[in-house]
């Protein structure tokens, strides 16, 4: 009960008139000051990083904007022949896997985004590109609002089924990992 007192005094309890606790204002102050300072990209890039050691394939984090998708983040494969594509690159929302992941999880639209909500992720083989192949999921943010698809590309002659699979289980646990520590969009 000290402890809890101390908390009230200090704005992160409220006792309620039944002598109950709530959480109280300085949390949310304290919310608002980590997401004022809060940098997507010094989260983003060390899993971005961490999927490229795991598959030797390129990895990116894309957003919709508009009737278009672009590479927010990206991490090279170390291989010479690569799938390469610079940040900030603007690219139609008709293919691609990380564009079907953005599509299906903003419009919600459709047999195919029910397809792809309904399995978690997008996989296209020579879409966008005849030579890429990528597989993408959703990510999400501690409040459960979609943020973003990231994505694994590489060559489709070495990005082959079994590859896509471990990439697709890396991927998902990068998006876990990413949803416990994004804080909530506005």
């Amino acid at each position: 009960l000290r402890l809890a007192g101390s908390l009230e005094r200090l704005g992160y309890l409220v006792r309620e008139d039944g002598g109950a606790f709530r959480l109280g204002p300085a949390l949310w102050r304290l919310g608002s000051i980590y997401r004022a300072q809060f940098n997507l990209g010094e989260t983003v890039r060390p899993e971005l990083r961490r999927l490229v050691e795991a598959t030797g394939e390129t990895a990116s984090f894309y957003i919709r904007q508009g009737q278009s998708h672009v590479c927010l983040f990206r991490h090279n494969s170390p291989h010479a022949a690569r799938h390469h594509l610079d940040e900030g690159a603007e690219l139609p929302l008709t293919a691609g896997a990380s564009a079907h992941v953005l599509l299906a999880f903003s419009d919600r639209k459709g047999a195919k985004a029910k397809a792809v909500q309904a399995r978690g992720h997008a996989i296209s083989l020579g879409e966008r590109d005849p030579q890429v192949a990528a597989v993408a999921v959703p990510v999400f943010d501690l409040a459960g609002v979609f943020r973003g698809a990231l994505a694994i590309s590489g060559l489709i002659g070495r990005f082959k089924e079994k590859p896509r699979q471990s990439a697709l289980a890396e991927l998902a646990a990068s998006a876990q990992r990413l949803r416990k520590i994004l804080p909530a969009s506005d």
